[in-house]
């Protein structure tokens, strides 16, 4: 009797200590309060539109209200440093290009935080190829064109930020084909679009979703997409690859990334919501008429995806020696 009497204490504990954990009550009772979703760039770029598509539905889904906070600074470093170091509950979030936070190891050398320690994966949402685009003055209707002219006289080429994914997918472009530009850094792709559109810098690589509107409006000429295959939206535009820039695609990938150690449980809730939302008919119709597809991936594949990333753009940037402070 006192070994079965025993036996049950010791089962009654084990039970009462996986049953009150930590990270199961906080799973439980998540979400008691607002949700921050922090955006590293200015206003109005491919990340900020589509937290603001998700916000609403996020925000019913879970019956508490979405923030959409931005934090632009760095390349999104600053906004991705805010969100490494917030606490592990489940209410900081961060939605940026995961491609683009891949690349921050590698080029800047006094990096506070290493982001594939200091986050997590939560979800990949869309993929937005980077368009080639010039001012409608540029007198080049295609890459091999935009080329020669390149040799012949300045053209300036607008950065999204430097160390942007946009302005290493130029560095790289330039690399196999030979152009020859001069790199204008901005603090993010909302400027870099505006001072193309009004002639001050004559050519840019920035993602689809942010840029094709002021295609559509004749404000800017597309030369070419960089996508393995063309876009059903705009399948008369060839690809980069096909005009002569072999094996060559880039883009921005937006995703949702959390502190690192965010309890699993409430990892997976979130990634539940994300998806949701972004596969919502409203949004998915909205985003591919913009010239975004809805890609999504696991908390598990996003980190992968991160992973790969990062070992990609590493080799671009010691190719170029690139280096940033």
């Amino acid at each position: 009797m006192l070994c079965r009497s025993r036996f049950l204490c010791s089962a009654l504990a084990l039970a009462a200590t996986s049953l009150f954990s930590p990270h199961l009550l906080a799973a439980e009772a998540w979400p008691s309060k607002p949700i921050r979703l922090v955006v590293p760039y200015p206003p109005g770029g491919s990340s900020d539109i589509i937290a603001r598509s998700i916000g609403q539905l996020i925000s019913q889904e879970l019956k508490q209200t979405v923030v959409i906070d931005n934090k632009p600074g760095a390349n999104g470093n600053l906004g991705a440093e805010f969100v490494a170091r917030a606490p592990a509950d489940g209410y900081t979030w961060l939605l940026c290009d995961l491609g683009a936070l891949a690349i921050s190891p590698s080029i800047y050398t006094k990096l506070s935080f290493d982001p594939s320690k200091a986050l997590r994966g939560a979800a990949m949402l869309a993929y937005s190829p980077h368009m080639l685009v010039v001012h409608p003055s540029v007198q080049a209707s295609n890459l091999k064109e935009l080329v020669e002219l390149s040799k012949k006289q300045d053209l300036n080429f607008a950065v999204t930020a430097s160390g942007s994914a946009p302005h290493l997918a130029g560095v790289e472009l330039a690399r196999i084909t030979g152009a020859k530009w001069v790199y204008v850094p901005y603090k993010g792709g909302v400027q870099s679009v505006q001072d193309t559109v009004a002639g001050q810098t004559q050519v840019l690589m920035n993602g689809m979703l942010a840029t094709y509107p002021h295609v559509q409006s004749g404000k800017l000429k597309l030369l070419g997409i960089s996508k393995n295959t063309r876009m059903p939206l705009i399948a008369d535009v060839p690809t980069l690859a096909e005009q002569g820039a072999q094996g060559f695609a880039s883009g921005t990938w937006q995703g949702v990334v959390l502190p690192a150690q965010t309890p699993e449980a409430v990892v997976q809730r979130v990634h539940q919501v994300l998806l949701g939302a972004i596969r919502s008919p409203e949004v998915r119709a909205r985003l591919v008429a913009q010239g975004a597809e809805v890609i999504t991936m696991t908390p598990t594949e996003t980190d992968k995806f991160f992973n790969a990333e990062r070992a990609r753009w590493r080799t671009v940037v010691q190719t170029a020696k690139l280096q940033l402070d």
